[in-house]
């Protein structure tokens, strides 16, 4: 695969390099297969080498993908409706937001919250990455009276707080690990030294991931060879932040399925992807450091990590029914589409963040309360929950 993409300058390669080397040197030493979570992780978050760590990233048009806060300003704005609904709630509310990417939401999410006076008293950002936070304050450098409100964490808070936990493409960014189901026997895949590179491998799986596989198998109907992921980190990820909040609401945004769907038996191919200048593949193995690698959400596994931490689900809904509940066609339908240019952009965005072929349907909104009675605007009593 690596062949069929354009080759990265000497900076980017030099980077890759020297990460690539630190992964040849960490498989030699787990007897010569490493698990392809851990191989994530460091392809992702190594400090100073990983995708998201060194400052290579771009974003935007030019980056390696577009999220729907880079689209244009209506995702935030539709957003701030249904945080600025928990904020009004509660007495001193907080906005955490994990993983902030680019920081364009933040720049259009705290102007709309301040526009319907529902500031929150503090905005939290949750980031690994010094790189990330560079461009963050860059672009909260445009609302200077708001940007004061912002306070970087490099942990979840100790102390649980009152607010909205907010993550938007961050759960995809877990690292999972791949496994192989063949006529009942279960292997997970691994990464290899093989000459100057890096290659796959196979290991046995653990008890605990061949009966959990085992199940699925049996529950949805494979038969031949299976290929497919799970997210370990994902149950303590949710209960982590589950008890961060004291009272409010989780929210989450990303693409994938309820688990029915996503180990449906056509999808026998995983959901694994890369995404390397506006380019998606599914070679992980090429170019660690340099494209991101990523795996559809099981909201399914979502909901179950939330069981019995004390939080209520709220809805479960594609994102194109949580936008039009959060008024996103009210919000078009007061510019004027003789001013073409105003009225072409937005309605461009709106049709990317809500048609089915694009961001409408492909990508769900969970959320979870606690200690909350009041609606929380964006869901409503006809949601897709059934399909947990």
């Amino acid at each position: 695969m690596a062949h069929a993409l354009p080759p990265p300058g000497a900076e980017a390669r030099a980077v890759s390099d020297a990460l690539r080397a630190r992964i040849r040197e960490l498989c030699r030493s787990r007897q010569g297969c490493l698990p392809f979570d851990k191989y994530m992780d460091l392809a992702l978050y190594e400090p100073g080498l990983g995708y998201y760590s060194n400052g290579l990233m771009p974003f935007g048009e030019a980056g390696d993908f577009i999220t729907a806060p880079e689209s244009g300003s209506l995702f935030g704005r539709c957003l701030a409706r249904s945080v600025g609904s928990v904020l009004q709630q509660l007495e001193r509310g907080c906005v955490l937001e994990l993983g902030a990417g680019s920081g364009a939401l933040a720049r259009v999410l705290l102007p709309a919250l301040e526009a319907l006076d529902i500031l929150p008293a503090r905005y939290f950002i949750l980031e690994r990455s010094a790189a990330m936070r560079a461009l963050q304050e860059t672009a909260l450098a445009d609302i200077p009276q708001l940007a004061g409100r912002v306070e970087w964490l490099q942990q979840l808070p100790e102390t649980p707080f009152e607010g909205v936990i907010l993550g938007n493409e961050v759960a995809d960014a877990l690292p999972v690990q791949v496994f192989c189901w063949r006529d009942g026997a279960v292997t997970v895949k691994g990464v290899a030294v093989e000459g100057d590179g890096l290659a796959w491998c196979a290991r046995a799986a653990d008890s605990v991931a061949e009966r959990l596989i085992g199940g699925w198998a049996a529950d949805y109907g494979w038969c031949g060879e299976y290929t497919s992921e799970y997210c370990p980190a994902l149950q303590p990820w949710v209960r982590g932040l589950a008890q961060a909040l004291s009272r409010g609401v989780l929210l989450l945004i990303d693409y994938g399925y309820g688990r029915a769907e996503y180990y449906h038996p056509q999808r026998d191919m995983g959901t694994l992807s890369c995404h390397y200048r506006q380019q998606m593949h599914h070679d992980p193995l090429c170019f660690p450091g340099l494209q991101d690698i990523t795996a559809f959400v099981d909201f399914t596994a979502l909901a179950e990590a939330a069981s019995g931490t004390g939080m209520r689900l709220l809805g479960y809904s594609s994102q194109a029914q949580f936008l039009l509940a959060c008024g996103i066609d009210k919000l078009l339908a007061a510019l004027d589409p003789a001013d073409v240019r105003r009225y072409l952009p937005l309605s461009n965005e709106a049709k990317r963040l809500l048609l089915p072929g694009e961001m409408g349907e492909r990508f769900k909104v969970m959320g979870y309360s606690r200690d909350l009675e009041c609606d929380v605007v964006g869901f409503t009593p006809r949601d897709l929950r059934g399909r947990l």
